[in-house]
């Protein structure tokens, strides 16, 4: 710091050649400090000696060229005066500095002293006006600080509620959890169980389809031969018949001999039905003969003259099973069996008959078990053959069902060996016998006569299905007109 003190001033000295005194600058902090410097008026510049540094403006006076000792010592002497000097030079501005830092000082601090108590009171002002205010704050936080303990105690009372609540929801939940648990417990072992009853359906499904090919095969071949046994009872049941019908003709033709003259029956032969006869003063049940309407033909035909008033030319009439129903389109064509007995009409006398005036027809019929009912239709006749023997009837009445088992208006007449159905499926092979089938239809009276103890649901059996359903356990069944002006 010394050389850089002397190093200045030196500098000061050989740029100040123009001014009687020199002045320093000293820049401390944010103070500045401007020094007046002393002349040196016993230090001269030497004119020969060249310096090649800072300090040749305070060389020494000019020594003498002859020797060079003398030069240096001289320039040592002035070396030394010249650090001395600015040690002095230091020193003094070391306490000038301090002094006038001191004061400075003293300056700042009075000054900032004013100003603290200044802003003190400033502070005071606004504190007190802070205050004033805080304390209407403090006012509104506590009338808030209740209302919001208030909120809080009914909040706390909600949520005291709200816990009892999931207290008892989470109780529920977990025993449900615990019942849920048992139920899946539950659930597998009857996964397990079923797993096993169903792999042992399986294998008995396996064993069962197996048998049933094995049956498939049976009943192929038990079938060839009941079409073989069929032949033969259709053969023995028609030599019955035969034989019943000619016992029973030769019954009625002896009761018949005996009641009526010969004048009588002379009478019945211009009697068209049953309703003249009854008319006519017979009043018992029995064959009579009639001439039917615009014909020649002589008809036998079995008079009911009991039921609902009497007088009823029976169509069909079955009782026992003992005539074969299963015939083709010639034998209802004609008609068969006999009228004191099992038999049909034939659809050409009924064609010729309901079309000479207008006829009720009148079905009774009777099950196994003694229970009787019957259908009655208002108006009834069927077409000629050109027509296959269409059916006609309307007005249904009766106990045999809420509503008609007869086949709609219109159904055609069909045979085993004549189809007239509206079904693919050929309804005279499947449900046997003659009759409307429609498309099969809910009624077939001339169908296969079972036994009232047998059981068993048969497809081809007698059928009214609106009174006993697809199988009609028959012990009697009936089909008879009457003059609807009667």
């Amino acid at each position: 710091m010394s050389f850089f003190f002397a190093f200045y001033f030196l500098r000061l000295r050989n740029n100040s050649r123009r001014a009687e005194r020199r002045q320093h600058h000293v820049q401390h902090g944010l103070c500045s400090y401007t020094f007046i410097l002393p002349e040196l008026e016993h230090c001269h510049p030497l004119k020969d000696l060249q310096v090649s540094n800072t300090l040749q403006s305070d060389s020494p006076p000019e020594a003498e060229p002859d020797t060079s000792q003398t030069k240096l010592e001289n320039l040592e002497s002035a070396m030394e005066n010249n650090t001395q000097w600015l040690q002095k030079l230091e020193n003094f501005i070391q306490e000038n500095v301090r002094s006038g830092m001191e004061e400075i000082k003293r300056t700042a601090v009075h000054t900032q002293t004013a100003a603290m108590l200044e802003m003190g009171t400033n502070l005071l002002s606004q504190s007190a006006e802070q205050t004033r205010k805080l304390t209407d704050v403090e006012t509104q936080v506590l009338n808030q600080t209740s209302r919001l303990e208030i909120q809080l105690l009914e909040y706390s009372l909600f949520t005291n509620q709200l816990e009892k609540h999931i207290l008892l929801q989470t109780q529920e939940i977990s025993r449900l959890s615990d019942k849920n648990s048992f139920l899946e417990e539950r659930l597998l072992a009857l996964e397990a169980r079923y797993g096993k009853e169903l792999h042992g359906l399986q294998s008995e499904k396996q064993q069962l389809q197996e048998l049933l090919e094995k049956q498939s095969k049976l009943v192929s071949q038990l079938q060839g031969e009941l079409g073989s046994s069929t032949l033969n009872s259709t053969t023995l049941q028609r030599q019955q018949a035969v034989l019943t019908d000619t016992v029973q003709q030769l019954l009625a033709m002896v009761n018949h001999c005996n009641e009526v003259s010969s004048v009588q029956k002379e009478k019945s032969l211009s009697f068209r039905d049953c309703s003249e006869i009854l008319r006519a003063g017979f009043k018992e049940s029995g064959v009579y003969s009639i001439r039917l309407a615009n014909s020649t033909q002589i008809v036998k035909v079995f008079c009911d003259m009991r039921t609902r008033g009497g007088g009823w030319t029976l169509l069909q009439h079955r009782r026992n099973g003992s005539v074969d129903f299963q015939r083709g389109w010639r034998d209802y064509k004609t008609g068969f069996g006999e009228p004191a007995g099992e038999h049909w009409l034939g659809n050409d006398i009924i064609h010729k008959l309901t079309n000479s005036q207008e006829y009720s027809l009148h079905i009774q019929l009777k099950d196994g078990a003694g229970n009787e009912a019957f259908s009655h239709y208002d108006r009834f006749y069927i077409d000629g053959e050109d027509r296959n023997y269409s059916l006609h009837a309307e007005g249904f009445s009766g106990t045999a069902g809420r509503t008609s088992s007869l086949s709609v208006t219109g159904s055609q007449f069909s045979t085993k060996d004549r189809d007239n159905d509206r079904c693919t499926c050929k309804c005279a092979q499947l449900a046997s016998g003659g009759w409307w089938f429609d498309a099969c239809g809910p009624s077939n009276l001339n169908g296969m006569y079972y036994p009232a103890s047998s059981s068993v649901v048969r497809y081809n059996g007698i059928k009214w299905y609106y009174w006993k359903g697809p199988n009609l356990q028959a012990s009697l069944t009936a089909m008879m007109v009457r003059p609807t002006d009667f």
